[in-house]
């Protein structure tokens, strides 16, 4: 039987590109006071991402439907750089996860940034126009296939994470603000090139 391990997979976070409004009024008016909602593609079933794994689609539902306890209950909180722990360590908290769902193989989710230390450092990072990742954390074992590393049945996902080092491309999370995402030429063109890429 092979060996239960922390398994950690990164997305890369940006702050612009083409995205629907995920936005319920009361998410606009806390954006408009200043508050910061980033939204995206968070995880991706049924290819090799750039770690070499691939998580089936009854995988990822499953661990998907179990984090949604955590998202209803305010819990579903995630931390700034990516530990290999299997807890959430509270004092390096940086926002917690609003909504999570899945539409085809692509896992989309919403995050508040928290107004934490790390919290404003995302914040700042965001801010600056820097890109940032958003990874998966979580627990299992894997089996190893021609097409890559299989997550097995016993995935239990722990977190989503901001990182600095993203590893699939085409998943981006976007900055929600106030303006209803008027997006600029450049980030049109960047999000069609990223879609071709994909």
């Amino acid at each position: 039987m092979a060996e239960k391990m922390v398994i950690r997979e990164y997305y890369e976070l940006c702050d612009g590109g083409i995205c629907q409004d995920l936005l319920t009024e009361a998410e606009k008016n806390y954006v408009a006071n200043g508050g910061m909602i980033l939204s995206g593609v968070i995880q991706r079933c049924g290819v090799p991402n750039g770690n070499g794994r691939i998580y089936t689609e009854g995988v990822l539902k499953r661990a998907i439907d179990l984090y949604q306890k955590l998202v209803e209950e305010s819990r579903a909180l995630g931390e700034l750089d990516h530990p290999e722990s299997n807890i959430v360590n509270l004092s390096n908290v940086s926002h917690k996860m609003t909504e999570v769902w899945m539409e085809d193989n692509d896992v989309y989710g919403k995050l508040q940034v928290l107004d934490t230390p790390s919290g404003k450092i995302l914040r700042a990072l965001v801010e600056g126009g820097c890109k940032i990742g958003i990874s998966s954390r979580g627990t299992g074992t894997l089996s190893e296939s021609p097409k890559g590393s299989i997550v097995n049945e016993d995935f239990q996902l722990i977190c989503f994470d901001m990182v600095s080092e993203p590893s699939t491309s085409g998943a981006f999370m976007m900055k929600e603000n106030k303006n209803n995402n008027v997006f600029t030429k450049a980030d049109r063109i960047n999000r069609i090139i990223q879609d071709i890429l994909r």
